[in-house]
C-alpha cells in the first residue's frame, strides 16, 4: 500500500481525486465529494478500483502541480519517446459569467518526442465496489453501468482505441490524446481543440484566483499550495466546506479511529471562511455564510456540529464489511455519528467568522446585515441556555458528556465577539449585556478550568487531563500573553504533549484506547503559543520541523506518526492547512488574529507582490 508522499490532489470544488506518483488514480467521488466511490483503492487495494497510465518500458517520471494551478503533470521519459499527462477537473467562467465545474476528470495526454507507448488500466468499481461494472464499448466512448448496490452509469471518452484501452495492451501516441471521465453523458462530441480550451480556461481560473488571494511574502509556495487546497474543499454548489475529501483513512495504521471526513463542520468550516475573509477572499466566505444562513431560516433553528454538503443533518454511520480498509484498518466507515452529538465550542467558532465578516466587509446588503444579526442573536440566545451544560467537546470524545473547558471557552469568544458585533452596528444595550455574560462565563472558567496544583488550564472541570486545545486561548485573545496562567499552561502542555517535536491533542486514553499518533493543527497552535510567551526560538524549530513534513506536493494530513513521520488519517485535511497558514502569518507578519482592525488595515494595504512565473520543469 503507497503512503501519502506519492498522491497529490486534483478537484474543482464539485468532487475531487487522489492521484499517485505513478500516474493513477486512486480515489474519486462522483458525482460529489460524498458520494459513492467510482475509484476506491486507497481503501481497498485488491478490489477499490483505479485508473492508471503507464509508459512503456519507462526510464524515469516525474510529477508537479503547474505553478499556482490545482493541475498535476506526470511526466514519462521511455525508451520510444516522452509524453506528459496533465490531470485536472474542469474548472472555470462562462460567457454568462457562471462557474462550471462539472463533476469530471480530464487526463490530457501530450507527446513530448518520439513515439511512446501507453497502457491504460481501467478498473472502475462503483458503489464503494460492491461488484464489476458492466461496460458498454462504444468507438470513442465507454460507458460504466453499476450492477450491485444504487443504480449508477459513468462515461469514458477518449480519441484512442477503446479495445485497447479495455484489453490493458500497448497503445502507441502518434498525437496528443485525451481521456474525459463524465458522471454525465456529453451531448456533444469532444475534440482536442475543446479539450485544450477547457484545460487553458481551467489554468486561467487557477492561475487569477491565486493572483485575487493576499498572500504573505515568506513560505510563498506552500502557503499558495494549502489556499488552493482548502478551495478545493469548498462545494460550489451550496458554499459547504468538507473537512478532507475521503474516508476512514486511519488515525493509527491497523486501529479502529477511521473516520468519515466528507462533511462540513461548522467548526473547522468556520475557521477556514474566517482564514478566507481575512485573505481577501469575500465572495467565498460570503456563500458559506449564505450557506449557515440557509441551515438556521428560523430563529429557533439551532446550529448543528456538521452537515452534508447539501444540508443534510441525519448523517447515520455505516461500516463497510466488504472492504478491507488502508493497510487493513477496519472498519471502513460512510457517514458520521458525530452529527448526534452536543458540541458547544462551534458556537464560538462561528461566531468568530460573522464578527471577521461584519467587520471586514464593508460591503454587506443591508438585508443580509439583517438576517445575519439574527443569527447572532439566536446564537446567544443558544449560548445562554447551553453553556452550562456538558458537551463531547472539540476532539468528539463519545464517553459521558463533560464540561470541557475550549467549550467554555468558545462560548466566552461567542459572547465576547457578539458584543463587539453589536457595538459595530451600534446595539449599545445588547453589547452591554453580552460582554456582561462573557465576563461571568470566564470568571467561571478561571475557576474551574484553572488547576493550582498543575499550574495549567485543563482538559474539563475536574479533571488532571491536558488539553492542547487549550493553546487556543492564545490565538482568542481569552487571555493575554504575558499572562502567567497563560505561561505556565503553555509550559505545561509541551512538557506534557510534545513528543519528537510533534503534539498530540491529549496523551490519556479514551473510548478508543490510547493516542499513538501526533495531531498535525495542535502541533502549529504549539508553534504559536511558543511564539507568543516569547519562545520564539523554540517555535521556530518546531515550525522547520513541521515544513520537511508535509508530503512532495505540499499537503498534509490529520496526523503524523512521531517515530516515522508518517502522514496518516484522512488527506488531506483541511484544519492542518488552515493551521500551517495561520502559523505563516504569525511568524513572518506577527498577525494579531484578535485585532479585526489591525487586519483591515493589512488587507487595505498588503500589495500583490509576487510575479507570476512559469514552472521551469
Amino acid at each position: 500500500m503507497k503512503n501519502y508522499d506519492c498522491y497529490g490532489l486534483i478537484g474543482n470544488c464539485t468532487s475531487a481525486a487522489l492521484v499517485s506518483s505513478d500516474c493513477s488514480i486512486e480515489w474519486l467521488c462522483l458525482p460529489f465529494f460524498d458520494s459513492p466511490s467510482l475509484f476506491g483503492c486507497i481503501i481497498d487495494e485488491g478490489k477499490g478500483g483505479y485508473f492508471k497510465i503507464s509508459g512503456v518500458d519507462t526510464v524515469k517520471m516525474y510529477q508537479s502541480y503547474i505553478d499556482r494551478t490545482t493541475i498535476l503533470k506526470t511526466v514519462f521519459e521511455t525508451k520510444h519517446g516522452d509524453f506528459e499527462i496533465r490531470d485536472y477537473m474542469p474548472r472555470f467562467h462562462t460567457s454568462q459569467g457562471q462557474v462550471y465545474c462539472p463533476p469530471e476528470i480530464h487526463r490530457n495526454i501530450r507527446v513530448i518526442s518520439g513515439n511512446p507507448q501507453i497502457i491504460v488500466e481501467f478498473k472502475p468499481m462503483p458503489n464503494y465496489a460492491l461488484g464489476q461494472p458492466r461496460y458498454i464499448v462504444g468507438k470513442s466512448s465507454i460507458e460504466i453501468i453499476s450492477q450491485k448496490g444504487d443504480y449508477d452509469n459513468y462515461f469514458l471518452y477518449t480519441n484512442l482505441d477503446t479495445a485497447k484501452v479495455m484489453e490493458g495492451v500497448p497503445i502507441e501516441l502518434k498525437e496528443s490524446s485525451f481521456f474525459l471521465l463524465s458522471y454525465h453523458e456529453k451531448l456533444q462530441s469532444f475534440s482536442l481543440y475543446k479539450i485544450y480550451v477547457e484545460y487553458e480556461k481551467t489554468k486561467s481560473y487557477w492561475l487569477d484566483w491565486v493572483f485575487r488571494t493576499e498572500l504573505p511574502e515568506k513560505h510563498l509556495e506552500m502557503v499558495i499550495r494549502s489556499m488552493l487546497t482548502l478551495k478545493l474543499l469548498t462545494f460550489e454548489k451550496t458554499g459547504a466546506v468538507i473537512a478532507a475529501p475521503t474516508t476512514s483513512l486511519p488515525e493509527i495504521i491497523g486501529g479502529s479511529r477511521n473516520w468519515d471526513y466528507r462533511f462540513c463542520w461548522v467548526r473547522d468550516a468556520s475557521m477556514i471562511i474566517d482564514l478566507y475573509v481575512r485573505m481577501g477572499h469575500l465572495q467565498l466566505a460570503t456563500r458559506y455564510i449564505n450557506f449557515i444562513l440557509n441551515r438556521m431560516l428560523l430563529k429557533h433553528d439551532n446550529i448543528a456540529v456538521l452537515y452534508g454538503i447539501n444540508g443534510e443533518k441525519e448523517l447515520t454511520e455505516i461500516e463497510l464489511d466488504h472492504l478491507s480498509g488502508y493497510e487493513s484498518s477496519r472498519p471502513v466507515r460512510i457517514g458520521n455519528d458525530a452529527w448526534r452529538q452536543r458540541q458547544n465550542d462551534v458556537y464560538g467558532e462561528l461566531m468568530e467568522t460573522i464578527y471577521a465578516y461584519f467587520f471586514i466587509n464593508h460591503r454587506i446588503h443591508m438585508y443580509f446585515e439583517e438576517e445575519l444579526w439574527t443569527v447572532v442573536c439566536s446564537l446567544v440566545k443558544y449560548i445562554e441556555d447551553v453553556w452550562k451544560e456538558p458537551d463531547c467537546g472539540i476532539w468528539e470524545r463519545r464517553g459521558e458528556p463533560k464540561h470541557y473547558v475550549h467549550s467554555k471557552m468558545m462560548s466566552w469568544v461567542a459572547l465576547d465577539r457578539a458584543a463587539k458585533i453589536a457595538q459595530f452596528i451600534g446595539k449599545k444595550e445588547y453589547a452591554g449585556r453580552c460582554q456582561k455574560f462573557a465576563t461571568q462565563i470566564k470568571e467561571e472558567i478561571l475557576s474551574h478550568g484553572w488547576d493550582k496544583d498543575m499550574q495549567s488550564f485543563v482538559m474539563y472541570y475536574g479533571s488532571k487531563e491536558l488539553d492542547a486545545s487549550a493553546l487556543l486561548m492564545l490565538h482568542y485573545g481569552f487571555l493575554d500573553r504575558k499572562d502567567p496562567r497563560m505561561i505556565s499552561t503553555v509550559k505545561q502542555i509541551y512538557n506534557h504533549l510534545v513528543k519528537n517535536d510533534f503534539v498530540f491533542r491529549y496523551v490519556e486514553a479514551d473510548d478508543f484506547g490510547i493516542p499513538e499518533n501526533a495531531f498535525i493543527v495542535c502541533t502549529f497552535w504549539m508553534i504559536n503559543a511558543l511564539y507568543l510567551i516569547g519562545e520564539e526560538s523554540k517555535a521556530r524549530q518546531m515550525f522547520d520541523n513541521m515544513l520537511d513534513q508535509a508530503n512532495p506536493f505540499g499537503l498534509f494530513s490529520e496526523h503524523i506518526e512521531i517515530t516515522t513521520h508518517r502522514l496518516t488519517g484522512n488527506f488531506p485535511q483541511g484544519y492542518s492547512h488552515l493551521a500551517f497558514i495561520q502559523t505563516v502569518l504569525l511568524l513572518e507578519t506577527d498577525y494579531n488574529w484578535s485585532d479585526i482592525s489591525g487586519v483591515r488595515n493589512w488587507l487595505a494595504n498588503h500589495e500583490q507582490k509576487q510575479v507570476l512565473t512559469p514552472q521551469t520543469k
